[in-house]
Order: structure tokens, then C-alpha cells, then sequence
């Protein structure tokens, strides 16, 4: 996703899966553009630390998360049944930055 890239920002995604089903995932959706990483193990301690492991269900809740370069959470937004709007999220990065 160009735009993000070109406004300085990282598409990363976080997953308790192990890597090799995450590579097996993106390949059977033709492959994904932007790094998947493994929160396998210890299980879901990134997704802790970030407040989006999903202690019942023993999975990451699909969020979407700004972190700026410090490391600071600057916003955060649960997605349930649905995927996060690129244009909506576009705005809200370009907003944390001032532009």
C-alpha cells in the first residue's frame, strides 16, 4: 500500500500463528504485500504488551495499531467481522502526523 509507505509508516502484521502457517496463509491468498509476523511464542506476548490478545479465545483481536517512532501507542481500533477501511486509517495516521 504505497500511500502508507509514501507517508513514512511500516504495514506490518501480528499473528499467534507460527511462521510457517502464516507463509502457508499468505500464499494461499496469493500473498500478502507486507511482512506477517509471529507472536507464536512465548504465546501472544507482543499482542499482550499492545492490549489485543484475546485471552479466551487464545488469539490477537484484529486491530489496528499506530505506534509512532518512540514506541508509543498513538491509536488503536478493534475490527470484528469486518476489515479496517485503508482510507479511514490513511486519515487517521496522516492526522497523528499534523499534516
Amino acid at each position: 500500500m504505497k500511500q502508507f509507505t509514501d507517508s513514512g509508516a511500516v504495514l506490518v502484521g501480528l499473528s499467534v500463528d507460527s511462521a510457517p502457517a502464516l507463509r502457508a496463509w499468505s500464499a494461499a491468498l496469493g500473498g500478502i504485500r507486507h511482512p506477517l509476523l509471529s507472536d507464536f511464542w512465548p504465546h501472544g506476548a507482543a499482542a499482550r504488551s499492545l492490549g489485543i490478545f484475546n485471552e479466551a479465545a487464545g488469539i490477537v483481536n484484529r486491530t489496528l495499531t499506530i505506534i509512532d517512532p518512540d514506541g508509543v501507542v498513538r491509536h488503536a481500533e478493534a475490527f470484528q467481522g469486518v476489515l479496517p477501511d485503508p482510507a479511514a486509517t490513511l486519515q487517521a495516521l496522516r492526522t497523528l502526523q499534523g499534516a
